[in-house]
């Protein structure tokens, strides 16, 4: 069941209206219910996979009582690492058996052994790598003694599988989530209005920016080989817009979906592409999975805290690990890599921290400096998520080598130019560029439209909603899957 599609708008208001009125506001069978639609949601994809669900969330609720009731330190961590060995044990069979037994190959065949591989054919179970994430926080902050072991079943289990963060974020924290599922939520008008806003902009950031921005993303990267250097550019900047709008989409979506329910969600995604260094992107981007690793990976290696090697090695480690997380390919872990190549100098001269405040606040335009590194840092995130978005690392490097090369040519730029009207015309950039105004009017707000146009007269406000909701209706025409779920 996506977020754009019509299943999901008629699963939607219908849980929303037995949720609000048909639970005599009972927070007991609020969240009964709310347990009960994340499930069937979740069957909707494949209903097998709900006995996965199932099966790790039983585990790390027993696990987290388990740990806190333990009276020795010796079995308070069998408990922690059985669930976690488990819990990873699910996620590497699933997503990565078949990659390490195709490296283990391939590395013996580079010495002049032939072997057989012997590969599972298995579906990745959906949300996997986040519903995973969300238990292992878990059974770490009873460990680290940072919470209690929930004993009400119900309210952990909608902890896990809350619907709108289930198959794709963000990782939610049980410090932050569960005291709201424990507590009574009433309707609030104004907070579910503003959950409506936000999933409308969460539609049109996938629907009319992504989705038009993959067509001739794929285009491009399909048949690499047959497009100038200048092409082969804008092939990888409209995957730069596509995977932003994709993710940052459907991280709204579920925020304002939440709201709906009188639950915040932790904010994902805070306009990434205004960022003036690499470290700011990365606390910008999926900022619930960045802060996961830093919580559950950085610091336990020690952070910062051993001096400029530790920092390099602890850094690369997370970087290595999140490339990991993402998909069972070379490719991500290069994409990995060199993000963390990026983020070395700052991370060495301990500058990581120079760019906390939003870009150009509280003025209408950046200064040229700001805009110089803001469009420095796109270049070098759009120049990763080539690998990201490549089959292979050797098909990446001859996109990158195609560049280069191409970019001799002098009609590279005429080429560029006839491509740009003939297969992208002027409605996509146009779409474009007004949708970049309006994550820079709306840089300093929880996301772009969260006050937009709030000053002006209500006929005017109300217009620029209805022209939204009218292009998200226009665009609409299939329904596209969100590029995460293959995480």
């Amino acid at each position: 069941m996506l977020f754009n599609s019509l299943s999901f708008a008629l699963f939607l208001p219908i849980v929303f209206l037995l949720y609000w009125f048909a639970t005599k506001k009972s927070l007991k069978i609020q969240n009964m219910l709310l347990l009960g639609a994340s499930y069937f949601f979740y069957a909707s994809w494949d209903w097998r996979f709900l006995f996965l669900l199932m099966f790790s969330t039983l585990l790390d609720f027993f696990s987290g009582i388990m740990i806190q009731e333990s009276a020795t330190s010796a079995k308070r961590k069998f408990w922690l690492w059985l669930s976690v060995g488990i819990n990873l044990g699910f996620l590497g069979l699933f997503k990565y058996y078949n990659f390490f037994i195709s490296s283990f190959v391939d590395a013996f065949s580079l010495l002049g052994f032939n072997l057989d591989s012997w590969t599972l054919k298995v579906i990745l179970p959906i949300g996997i790598s986040f519903y995973t994430f969300h238990g292992l926080s878990y059974v770490f902050d009873i460990y680290n003694k940072k919470i209690k072991a929930e004993r009400n079943f119900i309210e952990y289990a909608v902890f896990v599988s809350f619907f709108p963060l289930l198959v794709a974020g963000p990782i939610e924290r049980a410090t932050h989530l569960l005291p709201q599922i424990k507590k009574e939520r009433i309707f609030d008008y104004s907070k579910a209005v503003d959950g409506l806003r936000q999933i409308l902009w969460g539609l049109f950031k996938k629907i009319v920016i992504a989705d038009q921005c993959a067509v001739y993303a794929n285009m491009i990267f399909d048949d690499a080989g047959d497009y100038s250097g200048g092409i082969l550019i804008m092939g990888a900047v409209f995957f730069a817009f596509q995977i932003y709008g994709d993710f940052s989409g459907y991280s709204d979506i579920a925020l304002g979906t939440a709201r709906l329910f009188g639950i915040d969600l932790l904010k994902n995604f805070a306009f990434p592409y205004f960022s003036r260094d690499i470290a700011e992107f990365w606390r910008r981007w999926h900022i619930s999975l960045s802060s996961w690793f830093k919580d559950y990976l950085y610091i336990p290696l020690g952070g910062s805290r051993g001096g400029g090697w530790m920092r390099i090695r602890n850094t690369f480690a997370i970087f290595l690990v999140s490339g990991f997380w993402h998909g069972a390919n070379w490719t991500f872990i290069i994409w990995g890599l060199l993000n963390a190549l990026y983020i070395m100098p700052s991370v060495i001269f301990k500058k990581n921290r120079q760019n906390l405040d939003v870009v150009a606040k509280g003025k209408e335009l950046p200064t040229l400096r700001e805009l110089f590194a803001m469009l420095s840092t796109f270049a070098l995130t759009t120049f990763a998520w080539i690998f990201f978005r490549s089959e292979s690392v050797s098909s990446a490097l001859s996109f990158i080598r195609d560049i280069f090369l191409g970019l001799l040519e002098k009609a590279s730029y005429f080429e560029m130019v006839e491509f740009s009207i003939e297969e992208v015309g002027f409605l996509v950039p146009l779409l474009l560029a007004v949708f970049i105004v309006v994550e820079w009017m709306g840089r300093e707000k929880n996301y772009a439209i969260e006050n937009f146009l709030l000053k002006n007269a209500r006929p005017f406000r109300w217009s620029f909603y209805y022209a939204v909701a009218m292009l998200v209706f226009i665009f609409a025409t299939t329904e596209q899957p969100f590029i995460y779920f293959q995480f």
